[in-house]
């Protein structure tokens, strides 16, 4: 298929709207079997219950175009199964997990002509999401929901290469103890936009939320987790039940493991030994891995010794090596991999 006129190399990370998307209503108990669609427009009720008691969760993964001229997605049932999670806990009803790989799937072929070509730094990015879409007024789980997927070819994270992070130390909470930190809910990422905000503001690029019980353990940023690398090359990532588990974060210590033998550790990580360790990055889908150079926690600077400038040497690899997973370059773990053409 002929690709779309659109100058790859030059796309930002924002929406282009593409020619089709996904959609499948639940009514009277039971998602019908959904469709594709050309309408990116979405008409609700005025008391939908998404826009009353922000009854939504979404998910977020991409599609590549390979070195061998394959179209894959990465490990889409991973994405599916966390969206249960994300339905379970806000009580709405699970789309089947076969049936969200099998949209992905739909949603990518039939937009083909926007997926980038392979060594452009494109990708497509795929959303798939769920909101209530009956009216609610009392405070309870709509009746009717609608899940849908829509597709937007999107440029690498960093344009002009990666630069190191400088974060703070939050003085806000991204989620409450037993709460919604652990589910993709839009809610959560409603919470965090005054603090990314008042954070570039102040000229940070992120924020580091701590624990909320005890506020001297480190969880996440607005939207992904931390990785850390110890001077003898251990991987490290926090441990705690109020924060996301990210797929690039779980696939990443895998890369650590079994690619490059080298040792991880998932466990409780203290704001007092952030000194100690000689790399960090924050990892999710957007960006793989974004090096973070500094840390400052009120007033208080704690520099990573890999610097400003660039990605540390073990973050590099860990890098290099997921991304050459994902586009083909080197071979993956089994079921890592999505064929759809």
């Amino acid at each position: 298929m002929e690709k779309k006129n659109i100058d790859w190399s030059n796309l930002g990370f924002g929406y282009i709207e593409t020619e089709k998307r996904f959609v499948s209503n639940y009514k009277n108990g039971a998602w019908d079997e959904g469709a594709l669609v050309s309408d990116s427009t979405i008409q609700i009720s005025e008391c939908a219950g998404v826009l009353q008691y922000a009854q939504t969760c979404f998910e977020g993964l991409k599609a590549y175009t390979t070195e061998d001229g394959h179209i894959v997605t990465f490990r889409p049932d991973l994405n599916a199964s966390r969206m249960k999670d994300s339905c379970e806990r806000l009580e709405m009803p699970v789309y089947p997990e076969d049936k969200f790989v099998e949209a992905v799937t739909k949603v990518v072929a039939a937009n083909e002509a926007f997926v980038p070509p392979y060594g452009s730094g494109a990708t497509l990015y795929l959303r798939p999401y769920m909101f209530g879409s009956s009216p609610v007024i009392g405070v309870k789980p709509a009746e009717e929901y609608q899940f849908r997927i829509f597709a937007t070819p999107v440029g690498p994270y960093f344009k002009g290469g990666v630069k190191p992070l400088t974060i703070r130390v939050s003085d806000f909470d991204r989620a409450a103890p037993n709460g919604t930190g652990h589910i993709k809910a839009g809610l959560n990422y409603a919470m965090s936009l005054h603090a990314i905000v008042s954070a570039h503001k102040e000229g940070y690029d992120e924020n580091m939320y701590l624990d909320p019980g005890t506020r001297k353990k480190v969880e996440e940023t607005g939207g992904a987790n931390f990785i850390f690398i110890t001077k003898d090359n251990k991987v490290v990532t926090p441990k705690s039940s109020s924060i996301l588990p990210s797929i690039t974060r779980r696939s990443l210590m895998v890369v650590a493991k079994e690619y490059l033998g080298l040792e991880v550790e998932e466990r409780e990580v203290y704001l007092d030994e952030l000194k100690d360790f000689a790399e960090c990055g924050l990892c999710g889908t957007a960006a793989v891995i974004s090096p973070v150079g500094k840390v400052v926690d009120h007033g208080t600077e704690i520099c990573f010794p890999s610097g400003m400038s660039d990605m540390g040497p073990v973050t590099k690899k860990l890098y290099d090596t997921l991304t050459g997973i994902q586009m083909g370059r080197i071979e993956a773990p089994k079921g890592w991999i999505h064929v759809i053409k």
